[in-house]
C-alpha cells in the first residue's frame, strides 16, 4: 500500500508542478520544456518541500522514452529525408563531429577521460524534436525548403543517436565481460549488428504485413478505445521483444514500429490516439530528468555548465552555418537552420541518462551541465530565432548577402498545389459532390474519413485521403490545414464545435463551411463567422417549395415565401 501511495504522490506531484510551471512558461512564450525541467527540479531531492520518488518517476520516464521514439518513427519518412540529404546529411555530421569533438576537449580540461567526453559530445550535438518543430511551426517555416532541410537534419542526428543507443551498451558492458581483449570486443560487437540487423529486417519486413493487418482488423470495429490499445500495444510490446529477442534496446524497437506504421494508412489516426498518452508520459520524462539537477552544484560546477551551453548556442549553430553556406544557401535559410538547432533536448538526455545511471561512462555532474544547458537554449532559442530576419536584412543592406528569393523564406511556398487545397471531412453523398466541385475548380480536395475501407479505395484512386478524426489536432494537421484554403465539414453526426474550435486554434482566418442536423446548432455556430448549412432548415426550404409548386403558386410567389420561411428559421 504504501509502495501504491508512493506512486500516486510521484505521478501527481509531478504532472501539477509540470502543468504549473509549463503553464507559466508558455504564457512568457518559451518553451513549455523548461517548465517541465524546472518542475523536476523542484520535486527533485535537493530542493525543499515535496520530494517525489526518483525510482518511480525513471520507471515513468522509461515509458516515456518508448512512446516519443514510436512518436519519432511515427514521422519519419525516407524520402523527405531524401529529398534534402544532400546538405542534411553531411551538414548533421559535421556538426555530430564537431560538438563530439568540442564536447571531448572541453571535459578533459575538466579532469575527465576523452571516452567521457566524446559521449558526453555527442550527447550535446542533437536537438530538439519537440522544440525545433514548434519554432519552425510558430515562425510558418515548417512547410519550406529551410523547414526542410532542418527536420531532415534532425533526422540525421536522431538516427545516429539511436545507434548509439544501441552501439554503447555493446561496447561497454558487453564488451567489457567478453573474454579474448580487443577481438572479443569486436566480436561481442559484431554479434550486436546481426542481432540489430535481423530485428530491422524482421519488424520492417514482417511488420508491413502483420501490423497494418492487425491495426485493420481492430479498426473495423469502430472502437476508438481498442485502437489506442492497439497502437499502445504495439509500441510497447514491440520495444520489450527487441530487447527479450534480439538483445537491442527499447527505444529502437519503439522506433522501428511507429516506422510501420507510419508507413500505413493508420499513421495520422495512430499519431492522434497515442499522442495523450505520449505526451504525458513525455512531460514526466522531462520531470525526472530536472529531478536530477541539484541547484547547488551551480556553485562549483558553473564552468562546466557555461562551457556546455557554449558548445550548445555557440558551437554547433556555427558549424551548421559554414556547412550550409558552404553549398552556397542564401544567409537567411543557413542562419534559419543553425538557430533552430541551437538547443538540446529529449535524445541528449536519453543517451546522457543511459551514460550515466546504466554504463556509468559519464560523472553525474554531466546530466546537471545538460539540464542546465538544456533550459538556457531552450529559453533563447525561439528569441533568436525571431531575430534572424532584421539580422539579414542588415547584411543585406551592407550587401553581405544577397536578398532571397520567395522560396527562400519563412513562410514560402514548397510545392505549387500545396497552394489550393480545402479539406473535406466525410465523403458521403454530400462530401462526394463537393469534391468533384473542388476538382473542377482546381483546388485539390483533401479528405478526412474515419472509414478505412473507404480511405483505402480513396487512395487508390490516387485521392489525397486521410484516416482519422477531425477532432484531432494531429490529424487536422497532417491534412495540412495550416496552409488549406478552407475546411468543409460535409458529414453529419459530428461534434462541430469541437473540429471548428481546434480548426480555428490552428488556422484562425479558416473559412469553414459545414452541416448540422438541427437549427439551434446552425445558429450558435453562425455567430462566429461561418458559413453553415442545417439539414432542417434545407428539408424546410425544400418542401415549402414543392408545396408552394403543388398549390399553383408562381414562381415569384415561390421565391418570396422561401425568402420568408428563411428569415425566420435563420
Amino acid at each position: 500500500m504504501p509502495h501504491n501511495i508512493d506512486l500516486i504522490l510521484t505521478l501527481t506531484g509531478g504532472l501539477t508542478a509540470a502543468l504549473v510551471l509549463g503553464f507559466i512558461t508558455q504564457k512568457l512564450k518559451l518553451s513549455p520544456i523548461v517548465g517541465y525541467l524546472l518542475a523536476g527540479v523542484v520535486v527533485g531531492p535537493y530542493t525543499p518541500g515535496f520530494v517525489g520518488d526518483k525510482g518511480l518517476s525513471e520507471q515513468f520516464a522509461e515509458i516515456g522514452v518508448i512512446l516519443l521514439m514510436f512518436g519519432v518513427g511515427l514521422h519519419f519518412h525516407l524520402k523527405d529525408l531524401m529529398a534534402v540529404r544532400r546538405v542534411a546529411v553531411p551538414g548533421a555530421v559535421v556538426q555530430i563531429a564537431v560538438a563530439t569533438a568540442l564536447g571531448a576537449g572541453v571535459t578533459h580540461f575538466f579532469g575527465w577521460s576523452w571516452t567521457a567526453g566524446m559521449v558526453f559530445g555527442m550527447a550535446i550535438s542533437v536537438a530538439s524534436t519537440v522544440v525545433l518543430t514548434r519554432v519552425l511551426s510558430d515562425n510558418r517555416a515548417l512547410h519550406t525548403p529551410t523547414g526542410h532541410i532542418a527536420i531532415g537534419w534532425l533526422i540525421v542526428e536522431d538516427l545516429f543517436t539511436i545507434l548509439a543507443l544501441v552501439l554503447l551498451p555493446a561496447i561497454f558492458v558487453t564488451g567489457a565481460n567478453a573474454s579474448g581483449g580487443g577481438a572479443g570486443v569486436w566480436m561481442t560487437l559484431g554479434i550486436s549488428l546481426i542481432k540489430l540487423t535481423l530485428l530491422v529486417v524482421f519488424t520492417l519486413v514482417a511488420g508491413q504485413k502483420i501490423i497494418p493487418w492487425f491495426l485493420g482488423y481492430v479498426a473495423r470495429t469502430g472502437s476508438r478505445d481498442l485502437f489506442t490499445l492497439a497502437v499502445l500495444s504495439l509500441a510497447l510490446g514491440i520495444a520489450v521483444g527487441s530487447v527479450k529477442f534480439f538483445g537491442a534496446s527499447m527505444p529502437l524497437g519503439a522506433f522501428l514500429a511507429g516506422m510501420v506504421v507510419g508507413q500505413s494508412e493508420f499513421s495520422a489516426r495512430a499519431a492522434s490516439d497515442a499522442l495523450p498518452m505520449r505526451d504525458a508520459f513525455a512531460v514526466l520524462f522531462f520531470v525526472s530528468v530536472g529531478m536530477q539537477f541539484d541547484p547547488g552544484a551551480l556553485r562549483e560546477g558553473w564552468p562546466l555548465m557555461l562551457a556546455t551551453t557554449g558548445i550548445v548556442i555557440i558551437g554547433k549553430p556555427l558549424a551548421a552555418l559554414l556547412v550550409v553556406l558552404a553549398f552556397k544557401k542564401p544567409i537567411a535559410s543557413a542562419l534559419a537552420i543553425s538557430v533552430a538547432l541551437a538547443q538540446i533536448g529529449e535524445f541528449s538526455f536519453i543517451l546522457g541518462a543511459l551514460a550515466v545511471n546504466t554504463l556509468k561512462i559519464m560523472p553525474p555532474e554531466a546530466i546537471h551541465a545538460m539540464v542546465f544547458a538544456a533550459v538556457v537554449s531552450i529559453t533563447l532559442n525561439p528569441l533568436l530565432y525571431k531575430g534572424i530576419a532584421p539580422l539579414t536584412r542588415w547584411l543585406q543592406s551592407k550587401g553581405y548577402a544577397k536578398v532571397a528569393t520567395p522560396a527562400d523564406v519563412e513562410g514560402g511556398p514548397v510545392l505549387d498545389e500545396e497552394k489550393h487545397h480545402a479539406i473535406v471531412v466525410g465523403y458521403g453523398p454530400v462530401g462526394q459532390t463537393l469534391c468533384r466541385i473542388l476538382d473542377d475548380n482546381n483546388i485539390q480536395p483533401v479528405i478526412l474519413e474515419m472509414n478505412i475501407e473507404t480511405v483505402r479505395k480513396l487512395r487508390a484512386e490516387g485521392l489525397h485521403a486521410v484516416y482519422g478524426d477531425a477532432t484531432s489536432r494531429e490529424i487536422l494537421h497532417h491534412a495540412g490545414i495550416e496552409t488549406a484554403q478552407g475546411l468543409i465539414i460535409a458529414a453529419s453526426n459530428l461534434p462541430v464545435h469541437e473540429v471548428v474550435q481546434v480548426a480555428r486554434e490552428m488556422k484562425p482566418d479558416i473559412r469553414i463551411l459545414l452541416r448540422t442536423t438541427y437549427l439551434k446548432e446552425a445558429k450558435a455556430l453562425d455567430d462566429e463567422g461561418i458559413r453553415v448549412f442545417s439539414g432542417e432548415g434545407e428539408i424546410a426550404l425544400s418542401m415549402t417549395a414543392h408545396l408552394m409548386h403543388e398549390l399553383g403558386a408562381t414562381d415569384e410567389q415561390i421565391d418570396r415565401e422561401r425568402g420568408r420561411v428563411r428569415a425566420e428559421l435563420f
